[in-house]
């Protein structure tokens, strides 16, 4: 059986979209999948400093926990455009010829800008994760908005790149891409704002033609666990134990890979 691929992109930098594949990442392989992984950002490498993190601290620790394979792919140094396309998608075509055989998912972590890596990677979707903040700013991304009564006035560059992606995947396989938003960085307040968003992104569903699910909350674990590898899944297999809140943050993982349908309810 061919892997299936998992993107997580957003052309906007700060959406939580390494925080997101890491944790995708690591909850595939507990539940017992074959998980690979590569990040198209070669130039910020987050993903990649994140898994390297966690190989060094498992390192340091002597522990057992899960750890997927991975590639980075830098940009192109080639003079010409033409040659830098192309030496780029060689890579990536080769990383992910060399993972699809042997593993059950492999992710791919886009960067937050329009680049051709990140065009390329989104076109062998089988899944696509955009997370979104709960702003307006990035919901821009998505949709240009009439701020007087919050109607969907067009596609924004965002949507039209995915749907380009979409026919480019199609024409080369006759293939499908599941588009999913995750609304990340949810305040636990209710707010005008936050219900706002929430209108907007339920409306743009069948306009943009995508499936809107609730992301990971506003939680600073998520950035404290960067330094040492480390996912809301693991803090119970490394003998520190889970707060009240740090369980119902890991609910909340769970429940977004149930809504990927990348798990099963046991």
């Amino acid at each position: 059986m061919v892997a299936r691929v998992v993107v997580v992109g957003n052309e906007k930098g700060g959406s939580g979209k390494s925080t997101t594949s890491m944790h995708v990442l690591i909850g595939l392989l507990l539940e017992g999948g074959r998980v690979a992984a590569i990040d198209l950002d070669g130039r910020q490498r987050t993903l990649s400093r994140y898994l390297e993190n966690r190989r060094d601290y498992i390192a340091r620790h002597g522990l057992r926990l899960a750890m997927p394979g991975f590639a980075t792919i830098t940009p192109s140094d080639l003079p010409s455009r033409d040659a830098a396309e192309a030496d780029e998608a060689e890579r990536f075509r080769a990383a992910l010829d060399g993972f699809l055989p042997h593993h059950d998912f492999v992710l791919v972590d886009c960067p937050g800008a329009d680049t051709y890596l990140a065009r390329l990677g989104h076109s062998f979707a089988d899944i696509l994760i955009t997370p979104v903040n709960d702003s307006f700013i990035d919901v821009d991304l998505l949709a240009h908005v009439d701020p007087e009564n919050l109607k969907v006035i067009r596609p924004s560059r965002y949507s039209a790149m995915v749907w380009e992606q979409r026919k480019q995947r199609f024409a080369r396989d006759r293939g499908n891409i599941d588009w999913v938003v995750i609304r990340n960085r949810v305040s636990h307040l209710d707010a005008r704002n936050k219900r706002n968003v929430g209108q907007v992104l339920k409306a743009l569903e069948k306009r943009v033609g995508f499936r809107f699910l609730p992301g990971l909350s506003e939680r600073v674990i998520f950035r404290e666990l960067f330094l040492s590898g480390l996912t809301l899944l693991d803090l119970d297999k490394t003998g520190s134990g889970l707060s009240m809140a740090q369980a119902a943050a890991r609910q909340e993982v769970r429940n977004l890979m149930l809504g990927l349908n990348l798990i099963t309810e046991n």
